[in-house]
């Protein structure tokens, strides 16, 4: 297979997602987080495994899975960050703080990740959850930006067009 396959270019994104929450999991504004990001590094590195795999066969029993459970850690964890913070009223512009703007980094490579795996479903199978765990972790990262936004004291800045 071609280092610019397809395949090879979206568990390559999933491995860049996986450095960028290491990035994260270091921010002193996450040491309370540790643990839910070493689990998170630990599903996407079952995600990469998964993708690496050829699909033209069985998945072999030795590979870890991802299951819905994994999706509900993220939900849960998004809910539990969004009752601390005020509704949104607008978009806001990424930044503030560079620990928030690593943050930001993560969520848009994540959401190319979920892309790319959308797009190699239309090169063949490929299982639904990952999509699934993918597009309810960029949420999480979403959200975590507010948190630590939030957390750092850093006002959020809405996005208004300066047309």
């Amino acid at each position: 297979m071609s280092k610019s396959h397809i395949r090879i270019d979206t568990y390559g994104t999933i491995d860049e997602l996986n450095s960028y929450i290491g990035l994260l999991r270091d921010q002193k504004v996450n040491e309370q987080r540790k643990d839910l990001f070493i689990n998170v590094q630990d599903k996407l590195f079952t995600i990469g495994s998964l993708l690496a795999s050829d699909p033209a066969k069985p998945i072999p029993d030795y590979l870890p899975h991802l299951t819905k459970e994994h999706v509900m850690t993220l939900e849960q964890a998004i809910d539990q960050m969004e009752k601390d913070l005020p509704p949104m009223k607008n978009f806001v512009l990424p930044g503030g703080h560079q620990s928030v703007s690593f943050c930001h980094i993560a969520r848009c490579v994540c959401r190319r990740a979920e892309r790319l795996v959308i797009e190699l479903q239309e090169h063949g199978p490929v299982n639904e959850i990952i999509v699934i765990y993918l597009n309810r972790l960029s949420d999480y990262l979403f959200v975590l930006a507010r948190k630590m936004t939030s957390e750092l004291e850093i006002e959020e800045i809405p996005w208004r067009s300066q047309n």
